[in-house]
């Protein structure tokens, strides 16, 4: 007879079970002899080989349901692809000149007073990003309640503790306040901009503009609320994985450009880009169809051997060789038509702030925490920053 009481070894547990309960220990054990893709469920599997997995991201061949890791909403896949590409444009085109427009000078000084001697990371470097891009999110004439009101949602959703759960009635009940806030901004700005022909004020006017191609403001809520994570989360989260391993690896002396390649390919934060197929094929010499769910895994690709030396050890003099930066094993943005648009202006930004930090400090770093936070965006654990004045 069983014993109801017996605590199943982690041999018993079903495969899902098994990934989720350490995902980034799961792949490392079961990559190397996988073929290049690893199961991780009944259906699922992570493509970890660099071809297949930009063709999945390509949707080459048609294979798969046509989906977007920023323009996907609760509605579903945003659209139409001429309403994406004209975001995509109009969003470029306002980051670059936002970040034409603001010298050096003031980058540095926001980085003093947002980087004390001793600082807590990752949330110091989320806040300190989130404070010099808030003029790209709402421009600063916006009305304060909504300013006060990105403020809070980048508190909630960002800076706060993962460890802060909260249940599914207040997830719920913040979510419906956030999208009833934003679509009644969004209408506003729609009515300003009426019969007007002037370049968008921040990325709220570029999302705003969008309802030319009939979308509701709720779901246009929720392309802006993809800016919003994008800004105050993931760029924060590299700038926090460049810090964190140039803490932990003293006495690198390196281009900061080659610190935060070597942080994104380590540990990029958009490490599951998933998708549905839409017809019967073979991936990787397994059988896949419209039950499954392939994950095109830039953790995996990043880490194959096949195609990077010594793959899991931090190594940034490796981006002094040109065919680095040719790799294809490299997709820290995705891939094809739907990577990250800014990717190119958002590691630019990184870089100056890495610069800045270390131009006159040495860095040392105290980790609360040895593991990552692999959630949606792969997070750095919790450290220390202590900043000693370079002699």
């Amino acid at each position: 007879m069983k014993n109801p009481f017996r605590v199943r070894t982690t041999a018993e547990m079903p495969l899902a079970d098994r990934f989720h309960q350490n995902p980034l220990d799961f792949l490392d054990r079961e990559f190397p002899s996988s073929g290049g893709m690893v199961q991780t469920g009944a259906k699922e599997f992570c493509v970890g080989d660099p071809i297949a997995a930009r063709a999945v991201l390509i949707n080459q061949g048609k294979l798969y349901e046509e989906d977007s890791d920023f323009f996907t909403t609760r509605i579903g896949l945003f659209g139409p692809r001429d309403a994406q590409l004209n975001i995509r444009r109009e969003s470029r085109a306002l980051f670059r000149r936002f970040l034409d427009e603001r010298g050096e000078d003031a980058l540095i000084s926001l980085v003093k007073v947002s980087v004390p001697g001793v600082s807590e990371w990752p949330g110091t470097g989320n806040r300190l990003v989130y404070r010099y891009l808030r003029p790209l999110l709402l421009a600063p004439g916006s009305p304060p309640k909504l300013l006060r009101l990105l403020d809070d949602i980048v508190d909630r959703l960002v800076l706060r503790s993962p460890g802060l759960r909260r249940s599914v009635w207040q997830r719920r009940m913040l979510q419906f306040r956030v999208t009833l806030l934003l679509s009644g901004a969004i209408e506003a700005r729609q009515a300003q901009q009426a019969g007007l022909e002037r370049p968008p004020l921040d990325l709220l006017d570029v999302v705003a503009r969008a309802s030319a191609q009939g979308q509701g403001s709720a779901e246009l809520a929720e392309v802006f609320m993809s800016f919003v994570l994008s800004v105050a989360g993931s760029i924060g989260f590299v700038l926090g994985w460049s810090i964190y391993l140039l803490g932990t690896h003293p006495g690198r002396e390196v281009p900061p450009e080659w610190v935060v390649q070597e942080a994104l390919r380590l540990w990029p934060v958009a490490w599951r880009l998933a998708r549905r197929p839409a017809k019967d094929h073979q991936l990787s010499g397994v059988s896949v169809g419209a039950a499954h769910k392939i994950v095109a895994c830039p953790y995996l690709v990043h880490r194959n051997p096949e195609y990077w030396s010594e793959p899991a050890e931090f190594h940034p003099e490796r981006w002094a060789a040109a065919e680095s930066w040719r790799n294809p094993a490299f997709i820290p943005f995705g891939y094809g038509p739907h990577q990250c648009v800014a990717a190119d202006l958002s590691t630019q930004l990184i870089s100056k702030i890495v610069a800045a930090i270390t131009r006159e400090n040495l860095l040392s770093v105290t980790p609360r925490d040895t593991r990552p936070t692999p959630a949606a965006a792969l997070a750095p654990p919790a450290y220390c920053l202590t900043l000693r004045p370079r002699r």
